[in-house]
């Protein structure tokens, strides 16, 4: 367990058309007029790849660090799965327009196409504006050919299943799902490793350079899953001082938890890297095994190697609430949402 610790990250802040202006006082940074969209957390994405600001890895990349001790740090299941690779990403984004619509390929479709992983993810809404909404999975069935007339025409959202979304919100987005997130919303993401996306309609507007953004809308017709959902909306049941299960897939299970007092979680037995998101109040996340301590600030997030995922979380401020990710290598049955 030579070196290993809680990691905690630099500031990997991304300018996209539709940003907003909270997620620098969000994580304790001066404001900025930049429309700033999303804040790569935890990254091992060789185009925006976290730096470690903390230990004696402080200024190394994350991919450098894990190659260095990859089976301690992703456990060795995921080292073996994944072949040394960081399998998650995750974000925080701020929404002050509309995101384009779009959907993200399988793992074979992005492998066969652009030599990458596919891309589920999952939203967990932090604050949104009255009235806020999005866009998850269609409301009806339609046809190949009336998604490309519709594309053309601009009434793609007339066929999307719209949703009025609130604090606490979790949607689940499997690869081939339609989404978009709209605009008065602050949400975690957390999504395979993956870059890949596949814009089927921006609105017509201008990019940041003034021209018109990208489309991929035939790669999009064929990465679309055009079945109805009953539901895309997870439901939770949600405990004080326990951690609620809210994601469990192949990919990525996904843990919500309010804490008001110390707090042990010896997450040990998935054999897996944990990342934790800190959404509400600071907290101290103290390793047993080591006695090392981080303070993880509200907006922020850690990286804590498989091998130490035996821990303590201290409340700073009387509360606070994080979202966990990780690989559930204990897995007999999938369940889906």
């Amino acid at each position: 367990m030579k070196n290993l610790y809680p990691l905690l990250f630099e500031a990997n802040l991304h300018t996209v058309v539709w940003g907003g202006e909270r997620l620098r006082p969000y994580k304790g940074m001066a404001p900025s007029d930049e429309p700033i969209g999303e804040s790569w957390e935890v990254s091992a994405v060789p185009t925006s790849t976290s730096i470690v600001r903390n230990g004696v890895w402080k200024g190394r990349d994350l991919i450098s660090v894990i190659n260095e001790q990859p089976e301690a740090i992703l456990g060795k299941k995921v080292n073996e799965k994944y072949h040394g690779q960081l399998p998650l990403l995750v974000k925080f984004i701020d929404a002050k327009r509309d995101l384009s619509i779009q959907v993200h390929p399988n793992d074979e479709m992005a492998m066969r196409e652009h030599g990458k992983m596919g891309k589920s993810e999952m939203w967990y809404v932090i604050k949104a504006d009255a009235g806020a909404h999005l866009y998850a999975g269609f409301k009806k069935e339609i046809q190949i050919g009336e998604y490309y007339q519709r594309v053309a025409d601009g009434t793609i959202t007339e066929v999307l299943a719209d949703h009025q979304v609130k604090a606490g919100d979790v949607f689940y987005l499997p690869a081939g799902r339609v989404h978009a997130i709209c605009g008065g919303i602050l949400l975690a993401e957390v999504q395979q490793s993956s870059d890949v996306t596949y814009r089927i309609f921006d609105y017509n507007r201008p990019g940041l350079d003034g021209k018109p953004r990208e489309l991929h809308t035939a790669l999009a017709a064929k990465a679309l899953d055009f079945h109805v959902e009953r539901n895309y909306r997870t439901d939770y049941p949600e405990t004080a001082n326990k951690a609620t299960q809210i994601i469990d897939t192949p990919y990525f299970d996904v843990r919500v938890m309010e804490v008001s007092k110390p707090f042990h979680r010896d997450l040990r037995k998935y054999d897996s890297f944990i990342i934790t998101m800190c959404i509400e109040g600071d907290c101290v996340i103290h390793v047993r095994s080591t006695g090392d301590e981080i303070l993880l600030k509200e907006g922020h997030s850690t990286l804590i190697p498989a091998a130490i995922a035996d821990f303590e979380i201290w409340p700073q401020q009387g509360k606070t609430r994080i979202l966990d990710a990780f690989i559930d290598n204990k897995r007999r049955g999938h369940r889906f949402w």
